[in-house]
């Protein structure tokens, strides 16, 4: 059974930090793209980063260049996203794929198996 699992988020202030983990099961992650969506109240779902299961690639959306950082670990089928200087506009619901990457946005092959994980960026 496929399964992709979201854990790490929570309340942070504007600047802060948090990391975000996603672990995958039931497939060979390792041969797949994999990357980060999010929805914020109100809006659509949107594209946040991918990173190649080739090369190693990593991709972000202009909002979050420079300030987010994707990595994997194969070994414990794992992606991660570190946000630091975080905005309120980061407020969102995160959520994880795997599949290819289609610049920063994954074209999913495996999808999220839960509600995702909640960053809400206020003072």
């Amino acid at each position: 059974q496929v399964q992709l699992v979201e854990s790490g988020g929570g309340l942070v202030q504007p600047g802060g930090s948090l990391r975000l983990s996603c672990e995958a099961s039931g497939f060979t992650f390792k041969l797949y793209s994999v990357g980060w969506f999010r929805q914020a109240p109100g809006k659509e779902r949107e594209g946040v980063s991918c990173m190649s299961g080739g090369d190693g690639s990593t991709h972000y959306a202009d909002s979050v260049a420079g300030r987010f950082t994707i990595s994997r670990d194969n070994a414990k089928n794992t992606v991660y996203l570190q946000m630091n200087s975080l905005k309120p506009e980061d407020t969102a619901v995160y959520t994880c794929a795997a599949g290819a990457c289609r610049d920063y946005t994954v074209v999913t092959v495996f999808g999220s198996s839960g509600q995702g994980t909640p960053v809400t960026v206020s003072s």
